[in-house]
């Protein structure tokens, strides 16, 4: 049996959190949870493999998806992990280009446009 992909949800709002959780647990994966980059970066530090992919919000309190993204791109233990980006920010896409993502999408989200996002990406090589 193939082991599960894992996915690492960093999201302020908890009802997207907890939205997004079940979703990907109903759909087979594993879920890690962060409430912002700081608690993200904790979580990273403490898993014993990688998550697959990583969700990340853009707007967030202690550290936003900006300088979570640019703490993981400093460290040679998770620059290889994709990214996908979510957020309401209308120019979401230029935010995301900057940023070397893998992916964005725009919230509210499109519950199709996110799972072939996620399925397409979390199944990367790292």
């Amino acid at each position: 049996m193939q082991p599960l992909q894992t996915l690492l949800v960093v999201d302020d709002d908890l009802d997207i959190r907890d939205a997004l959780q079940d979703v990907f647990e109903l759909e087979g994966y594993a879920v890690l949870l962060a409430a912002d980059g700081l608690e993200a970066l904790t979580q990273l530090r403490q898993v014993e493999s990688m998550p697959d992919l990583i969700l990340l919000d853009l707007m967030m309190p202690r550290m936003d998806g900006f300088a979570f993204r640019e703490a993981l791109r400093h460290d040679t233990s998770f620059n290889r992990i994709p990214v996908l980006v979510a957020s309401a920010d209308l120019d979401v896409r230029g935010a995301a280009e900057g940023l070397g993502v893998a992916g964005w999408l725009r919230k509210p989200l499109d519950l199709r446009e996110l799972l072939t996002a996620v399925k397409r990406l979390s199944q990367l090589p790292n």
